[in-house]
């Protein structure tokens, strides 16, 4: 039972803990305030449901290193959260204590974090605040979350682009080094992500069965806070087998040799490929267009992770069937159509005849070729 101190001129609600301990729970300026508290906590009590408010004093930034000690998540989502943590989360409440954050002031923090982040930033970190609070909920410190209910209202984001196979072919053919040529037209083939391009190894690559292998444990490079590694794909679907149009198997021979290194693309040396590096000076020149070589764009402001929408738009056109579309690119289906639903060696092969076609019929004439270099 809960019992009321006078203390000065304040009145405490007062309780003895199940360790036999006694602390005090609220501190009130009214004596009948502190008897409605301590009603409160006599009802908690008797349905267990009572939560200590010391637990739930402690700032967010104190928190914040209690959660970190037992969440589990990959490098580069930890990076994404200590950004947002340092950027944004922790300026605005990490001197708050976890039981004075509420609905209010969290619709306040979204209306000033749209001012200066896009939307899908600003939904990426209310997620991790909503996720802070939940954790709290559940750890018995707060009793319930403010963000819960709390929306980012996001715009529909513009469709992005997608290249018609002439168009890949322009792109490719203003690229200088072989081997970079052939990174863009794989990536429109088989609508694999930078990741697991840049991280394709040599021995993943089974041309001889027509097919290279996005790898389970080693099918991605990663790029976290500058470091490159290689480890999982984005998602346990996206380790995958993924077969090739004959064009592109001679492609890809051709690549593995003019070099004995372990990565398929890759530097010069051998060195691992960066993402903004290939864009800024080799896909991005290559797509906006170069004024220094008098060259327009093909598609301006075409990311390179359109081609893998690109792929996707093609074997739409090809009619090939869902599932096949979903398995190629990673994906998994949802519900009864993922379950019930199976791809076939002859879905397999109708997607690389209709990615071979699309190639052949794309390809300058031997007249063509003569008139050019002429």
């Amino acid at each position: 039972m809960a019992w009321i101190e006078q203390r000065g001129t304040r009145y405490r609600v007062r309780l003895r803990l199940p360790d036999g301990t006694v602390a005090t729970d609220s501190s009130h300026p009214t004596y009948k305030a502190a008897d409605i508290r301590r009603k409160q906590v006599d009802a908690n009590q008797a349905l267990d449901t009572y939560l200590d408010p010391a637990l739930g004093r402690i700032t967010l930034t104190e928190w914040v290193a209690i959660w970190e000690a037992g969440h589990i998540a990959g490098d580069a989502k930890w990076a994404a959260y200590r950004s947002h943590l340092r950027n944004h989360i922790l300026p605005r409440f990490g001197d708050t204590p976890l039981n004075n954050i509420n609905r209010q002031t969290i619709k306040v923090f979204v209306k000033e974090l749209k001012t200066h982040l896009a939307d899908s930033s600003a939904a990426s970190v209310m997620s991790l605040l909503s996720l802070l609070l939940r954790e709290a909920v559940a750890d018995g410190r707060i009793t319930h979350n403010p963000c819960q209910g709390v929306k980012v209202v996001t715009r529909r984001a513009a469709e992005r682009p997608h290249a018609t196979a002439t168009q890949v072919n322009t792109i490719a053919s203003r690229i200088d080094r072989r081997s970079d040529q052939i990174l863009v037209i794989t990536a429109a083939y088989t609508g694999m992500r930078w990741g697991e391009l840049a991280g394709l190894a040599r021995t993943n690559t089974h041309l001889g069965d027509g097919l290279i292998r996005v790898h389970p444990e080693v099918g991605a490079l990663h790029e976290v806070q500058g470091r490159l590694y290689l480890g999982p794909p984005k998602t346990a679907g996206s380790a995958r087998d993924i077969h090739l149009p004959p064009f592109l198997i001679t492609l890809l021979h051709e690549v593995l040799d003019s070099h004995d290194h372990d990565q398929v693309f890759c530097g010069a040396r051998g060195a691992y490929l960066r993402r903004s590096s290939m864009s800024r000076r080799v896909y991005g020149p290559a797509v906006n267009g170069n004024p220094r070589q008098r060259t327009g764009p093909v598609i301006e402001g075409m990311h390179f992770h359109d081609l893998r929408h690109t792929h996707k738009t093609w074997m739409i056109e090809d009619d090939i069937p869902e599932i096949a579309q979903a398995r190629r690119l990673g994906h998994q289906l949802t519900g009864v159509r993922g379950i019930y639903s199976h791809v076939t060696p002859a879905m397999n092969q109708a997607i690389t005849q209709a990615l071979e076609n699309r190639w052949q019929t794309t390809q300058p004439t031997t007249r063509q070729r003569h008139l050019r270099a002429a």
